[in-house]
């Protein structure tokens, strides 16, 4: 991972942020950070995880979410400031991606994010050996919370409904209790599991976007499975099959070789749980 390639993409961001309520596309962002725009769209897709069109969306998206909750704004005005020509457009895919209209979202007065500003920090020293990684899981302890919460806030995309204050409240009560997990690369998580021993649900599983493919999954569930909760179904919830605002978590879940199971509504959103079955007791 050259830095310079961090370098870049993190200058397009501080860019995008900056204009959130202007026009922006992809030729512009390229300009702006003097980078060839192809592969501006290549680098930027692989270390965000999305492309920078999806990124602008979900992040003019959560900040229209945002004006809804605690501003007076009308819908139109929001809709505009989000980039959106019309209320009937900007309803169509705020629906799509929040699972309720603009109208209802204000209503409900509990906003949460789709995306939050995707932000780099650290040394990520291991990225840069060229030994084999290998991963040491440990109990999260209390002074980890501080990093667990920048890699939560980095993956927020995947978990519909994270409202940090409750969050944390969970964090702590699984830290004391021994059900939650981290990896990390010296100070910074690259790694988070909470799970519960009393149903063998995995609540919230995290891997930092620029140790994607390094094996961290699999090292979070081969240690529940193999030393922690050997003898019950280990279950994890994700979005349903079409969801627009899935970027990839469905995917790697049923890449993991969990199997799907029935259809849930979790806090109003609608989710899948998945199974994952065993082999010999381990994964």
């Amino acid at each position: 991972m050259p830095d310079n390639n961090v370098k870049k993409i993190t200058a397009a961001i501080d860019y995008i942020e900056g204009r959130l309520t202007q026009p922006l596309d992809l030729d512009g962002v390229a300009e702006a950070v003097h980078y060839s725009k192809y592969y501006l769209h290549r680098t930027f897709s692989k270390l965000v995880g999305m492309t920078i069109h999806d990124y602008i969306q979900r992040r003019r998206l959560t900040e229209a979410a945002k004006l809804l909750v605690f501003s007076a704004q009308p819908i139109l005005e929001v809709a505009l400031l989000a980039g959106y020509e019309s209320q009937q457009a900007f309803t169509s895919v705020f629906t799509a991606m929040y699972k309720l209209p603009p109208n209802q979202f204000r209503e409900n007065e509990r906003f949460y994010p789709l995306q939050l500003k995707f932000e780099f920090g650290g040394s990520y020293h291991m990225l840069r050996s060229r030994e084999p990684l290998e991963w040491e899981v440990s109990f999260a302890g209390e002074a980890d919370i501080p990093c667990w919460m920048e890699l939560v806030r980095l993956v927020v995309d995947g978990f519909p409904h994270l409202e940090e204050e409750s969050y944390v409240r969970t964090l702590r009560e699984r830290i004391a209790t021994g059900q939650a997990l981290i990896l990390k690369d010296g100070a910074a998580a690259v790694g988070i599991l909470l799970f519960s021993r009393e149903s063998g649900s995995i609540d919230f599983m995290g891997t930092h976007p620029l140790y994607r493919g390094k094996g961290i999954p699999r090292a979070l569930l081969d240690k529940v499975m193999g030393e922690l909760l050997r003898e019950q179904e280990i279950s994890i919830t994700t979005f349903r099959a079409g969801d627009r605002a899935d970027t990839g978590h469905r995917r790697e879940i049923v890449e993991l070789g969990f199997a799907e199971a029935e259809l849930l509504v979790e806090f109003g959103y609608p989710t899948q749980r998945f199974v994952l079955p065993r082999e010999d007791g381990h994964v």
